[in-house]
């Protein structure tokens, strides 16, 4: 019989020292360690803007839990992402109200505008396109949400304008940082 030899790496060089910081403070206010996997997610996320597979392994690592168990949170949850997205993630409601008040109008304004589907980023790296359940803004369909922004009664003009406003800013804060 073979014997299979089996080795434990160490992830914990997949973190900054800042976010096993933070995940350390998360942990040491639950009552179990592992409760603190989504909030570790949201920590890497934060700095990185997606959640690796090796910083996934880490993470489950620093929490002793198994990296099947963090996996299963974090594509739970759909605003953590498990692979790069854009500058700006477009999250855009399609729940039954959205569709009754002009979603696929917003949507063909949005796709023409940026030339991408869903679950696609511009070649830019500037914005993702993802669909989402509910974004709680049924009295103000079609609603989306970017960078934890709320843009509610939305029309294919609207949208445009938003888009390009936001394309500008980046343009400015990239002047600005050379």
């Amino acid at each position: 019989m073979d014997i299979i030899k089996t080795t434990t790496l160490d992830f914990s060089h997949y973190l900054t020292e800042q976010e096993i910081a933070d995940i350390e403070h998360e942990a040491s206010i639950m009552e179990y360690r592992e409760a603190a996997g989504i909030e570790a997610l949201k920590i890497v996320q934060a700095h990185r803007g997606w959640v690796s597979d090796d910083s996934l392994y880490a993470i489950a690592d620093l929490l002793n839990m198994p990296s099947a168990q963090l996996e299963e949170v974090a594509t739970f949850y759909n605003l953590i992402y498990r692979q790069k997205v854009g500058r700006y993630v477009i999250h855009l409601c399609d729940s039954i109200s959205c569709h009754l008040t002009g979603y696929e109008e917003v949507l063909a304004a949005i796709k023409q505008h940026l030339g991408i589907e869903y679950g696609q980023t511009t070649s830019d790296g500037l914005f993702t396109l993802l669909s989402n359940v509910c974004l709680g803004g049924c009295d103000k369909a079609p609603t989306m949400m970017i960078a934890k922004q709320h843009y509610q009664q939305l029309t294919p003009a609207r949208v445009v304008d938003i888009l390009s406003s936001l394309q500008f800013q980046a343009k400015q804060e990239d002047k600005a940082d050379d």
